[in-house]
């Protein structure tokens, strides 16, 4: 037939063919139960060979400078691979091998048998061929002799250049095993971190490392994450290590780097980071391994084992300029004559955080006019937080320190801050009062248990850079100006209410601002203005502090104090101009705190003396005000300040403040010999005494001042009396030779201030006062001694050295005075020595080893003939103090 086509094949090539295939495929059936026990077989042997493997890696890469071969690593990922697939092929055993019937030559299920014998041959295969391919010569090779990641920063670190080479200096001593860095978010720490770094790059041989490793911490990290991070850098990564439990891990990181010399970065941490729990071997001298850490927090350093952290400071105003300048660049900056002088004031703006330098140097780099620049200076002047960039790269930056701190309490007394003027000066104990009064910080039983409570809030909170102790004087703190910015955008709700916290503080208004709704505000700090008088009367229902210290005050309205029922703080200080208050001060029925001090109120209203509820009462420099009778009526007072007031204190007064069952602190004048011994006579009310001047005391009523234990009394001036000795009551009884100055009669008495007292011999009576911190005597001219040498060993006193404390010491015009002791003194606290007009005195109690060690004891000098008078103990103690002595010139009457 025409267009057909044939294909004829041998029938016994046909059926041959068709034999094999049945063969191959019956195969993976009948020989099912056989290959599943090779394979079981051969997969043990491969985890043994895969396990010798890891062994031997083990061994070299814990030795030191060795690093797994590529090769090596495939293998073992194969391995894993195969693994995997045949655990999941194991579990449908039993159920394949019940389907097969006939001797296993058949199979109830052709077709799935089939399939699974297929891969079960086919496994057997690769698993052979892995088998055949795990046989190294060698698994490791060695590594480059310092392993170090260069991490790019911006290059400019201005003004951090001295920082950076004192933190490396530090790190490569000897003796340094650990280097804490410390500073506020955003001062440029992490820059500091990864300078040093970078150096390990480039010093090569000079410092014998094997492996720099660095790693982010930060507030989310886990143990395990900063596990897995050293882990990698150490070599100890792959698939295989996934596969250990969290017990082995720092074990196998402990046997890596307790054979390596390493240098371990930690940035950003935010509590203690255990080295033994993460497998790092302590840094010592004797392992020449270090371990470098920022950190926001100075209490973190202290977990971490380091006492003598390096405090990561803000740049100072000139160094602030040049790195701004270099950001805003130099075409801006000469666009116009004026926007060099405006741009010196932005700058000063951001205080010198180098974090606000950048951010809002950046934003000003493209603006080349004068009113550009002039409304930035407005915006950062008025309302920071709308300047661009300034929410979102600066502040919520800073917002980690606040979120860090423990408790509502501590987050309550930073915010607090904020309510005071930019660089203001914050006395702790002032703040400590505001914070009981303000209820965050809980009142203890007993004034030094909440003193103590309120002093651990506010040094947490210098610890954690969010506030800063001044240099000079330990007793003021003060916020940063870009940390204020962070509290004020926190309090209005991260910007959502800004009406809720109002802090117009120091900014030179003359009325109160305009508000849209009063009845939201919480907080109003008017301090530090020129505002005169106030006028409007508005409903302040949820008014809680009213700040108007400080102002040019004349008058309130009557009816402005009737529309805050929740306000608890008042302040009113410092209107030297204030000379009356309304009566409607009795609707503040919630207020717990108000102090007047430094006003010119001759009368206080009636009305005060119906405040329950008020615990704090400050009416001290009130020049005009006549009398406080009626003061008892106020039954929950706790503190009441009465220091350096017209008031005379009278014995009716003094009756009256014994009624106060709840005083705990008082400071006052006694100037009435009438006075004098009822008042000191009355354990109570002397055990309140916190500051007290006595002055004006003649010698015919008062020859001998005895004065009683006062443990809480912290400043004592003695003024224009005429006593001829002071004494210690107890050392007026028979037993007085046995009575040791160890005795704490003035405890914590720091400051004391004696003028004029004519009749006086010395002062011996300071050998009670052991935590003496500041000594002024002056214009007292029959005083010979300040501690009589004679009456201190009548008082037992051969072990107590006197004035441990002393930091101090001004001697003014005492023509008289001959010695301040006679043997010479460790002053182990003193810094500043000033005398004048003592022509007397020759002889300082200083030899050689006097002083702080290694700090500069000045002493100044009122003429300049008196110093060359001065007789040295030796040469020695000459060499010391005479270069640094100075002359003084310094007006005295």
């Amino acid at each position: 037939m025409g267009g057909c086509f044939s294909v004829s094949l041998p029938c016994d090539q046909v059926v041959s063919q068709f034999s094999q295939l049945l063969c191959v495929r019956g195969s993976y059936i009948h020989n099912l139960s056989e290959n599943l026990a090779s394979l079981e077989k051969a997969m043990r042997m491969l985890k043994a060979q895969q396990y010798d493997v890891i062994r031997r890696l083990e061994r070299e890469e814990f030795t030191g400078r060795q690093q797994r071969l590529s090769q090596v690593q495939v293998w073992l990922t194969s391995v894993l691979i195969i693994q995997n697939q045949f655990d999941d092929l194991l579990p449908s055993k039993e159920v394949e091998l019940q389907r097969l019937c006939l001797c296993g030559f058949c199979s109830k299920d052709l077709k799935l048998s089939y399939r699974y014998g297929k891969r079960v041959n086919m496994m057997l295969r690769e698993v052979e061929s892995l088998r055949s391919q795990g046989f190294f010569d060698v698994v490791a090779e060695a590594t480059p002799f310092a392993e170090v990641d260069e991490i790019p920063f911006q290059p400019t670190i201005v003004g951090q250049e001295i920082m950076l080479e004192k933190a490396w200096n530090r790190l490569m001593e000897d003796g340094s095993g650990i280097l804490g860095l410390y500073g506020m978010g955003g001062v440029g720490k992490t820059t500091l971190l990864t300078k040093i770094n970078n150096n390990f790059s480039k010093i090569g041989d000079r410092f014998d490392v094997d492996v720099v490793i660095w790693v982010v911490v930060s507030r989310s990290s886990t143990v395990r994450k900063i596990e897995r991070d050293i882990a990698e850098k150490v070599g100890l990564g792959g698939m295989e290590w996934g596969e250990r439990n969290d017990n082995q891990t720092p074990v196998d990181i402990h046997n890596v780097l307790r054979r390596r010399k390493f240098v371990l970065l930690l940035d950003d941490i935010w509590e203690k980071v255990n080295l033994k729990a993460v497998g790092v071997p302590y840094p010592s001298k004797d392992n020449g391994c270090k371990v470098a850490f920022t950190t926001r927090s100075r209490d973190v350093c202290g977990r971490m084992g380091v006492d003598d952290p390096m405090e990561v400071s803000c740049l100072q105003p000139e160094e602030s300029w040049d790195l701004f300048q270099m950001i805003v660049g130099k075409n801006t900056l000469g666009s116009h004559p004026d926007i060099p002088g405006l741009a010196r004031k932005v700058a000063r703006k951001c205080r010198g955080l180098p974090l606000a330098l950048n951010v809002i140097g950046e934003a000003m780099a493209c603006k080349r006019t004068v009113h550009e620049w002039s409304h930035a200076i407005d915006v950062l002047t008025s309302s920071a937080t709308d300047f661009s960039g300034m929410e979102d790269e600066i502040l919520h930056v800073l917002k980690y320190s606040y979120d860090n701190l423990n408790g509502e309490l501590m987050k309550s007394c930073f915010l607090y801050c904020s309510l005071f003027p930019e660089d203001y000066l914050i006395d702790k104990e002032g703040l400590v009062d505001y914070g009981i009064c303000e209820g965050f910080i809980n009142e203890k039983e007993g004034r030094e248990r909440t003193l103590n409570q309120g002093y651990e809030i506010i040094g947490t909170l210098v610890r954690a850079c969010l506030l800063m102790e001044e240099e000079r004087n330990k007793s003021n703190v003060k916020m940063h100006d870009v940390v204020r910015e962070m509290a004020l955008w926190i309090s209005s709700d991260l910007g959502k209410q800004k009406e809720k916290c109002i802090v117009r503080a120091g900014v030179g208004l003359c009325e109160v601002p305009k508000v849209k709704d009063w009845n939201t505000v919480r907080k109003l700090s008017l301090m530090n203005n020129e505002i005169e008088e106030i006028f409007d009367s508005h409903e302040c229902a949820a008014l809680t502090t009213l700040f108007l210290q400080k102002n040019d005050m004349v008058k309130i309205l009557a009816e402005f104090f009737r529309c805050m029922p929740h306000l608890v703080v008042l302040d009113l200080s410092e209107n030297h101009s204030l000379n009356e208050l309304p009566e409607e001060i009795s609707e503040l029925v919630s207020l717990r705190y108000f102090n007047l001090s430094y006003t010119c109120i001759h009368q206080l209203p009636v009305g005060l003396w119906t405040l329950k509820k008020l615990i704090h009462l400050n009416l001290e420099h009130m020049s005009s005000l006549g009398s406080i009778l009626g003061i008892s009526n106020l039954w929950n007072l706790r503190t009441l300040g009465l220091r350096d007031s017209k008031l005379l204190l009278d014995m009716s007064l003094v009756k009256e403040l014994q009624l106060l069952e709840h005083l705990e602190v008082v400071t006052l004048d006694i100037s009435s010999s009438l006075v004098a011994e009822p008042l000191l006579c009355s354990h109570r009310l002397v055990e309140c005494i916190k500051e007290v001047d006595i002055k004006y005391l003649k010698e015919e009523s008062v020859r001998v001042l005895t004065l009683p234990t006062m443990g809480n009394l912290r400043r004592l001036g003695i003024k224009m009396c005429g006593m001829r000795e002071i004494k210690i009551e107890s050392t007026t009884s028979s037993s007085s030779r046995n009575i040791s100055p160890t005795t704490p009669f003035f405890s914590n008495l720091s400051r004391v201030f004696i003028a004029k007292c004519h009749g006086l011999k010395d002062l011996t009576w300071l050998l009670f006062a052991p935590n003496l911190t500041f000594l002024e005597v002056g214009f007292s001219k029959e005083v010979e001694d300040i501690i009589s040498a004679e009456k201190a060993d009548e008082h037992s006193s051969a072990t107590i050295v006197p004035f441990r404390k002393l930091e101090t010491l001004h001697l003014l015009e005492l023509r008289g005075l001959k010695r301040i002791y006679a043997k010479t003194l460790p002053f182990p606290c003193l810094k500043v020595i000033h005398v004048q007009k003592c022509e007397k005195l020759r002889k300082l109690p200083l030899d050689s080893k006097s002083g702080i060690a290694g700090e500069e004891l000045i002493i100044y000098y009122g003429e300049r003939e008196w110093i060359e008078r001065v007789e040295w103990e030796d040469q020695a103690t000459q060499l010391r103090f005479l270069p640094s002595s100075s002359w003084l010139w310094r007006e005295t009457q």
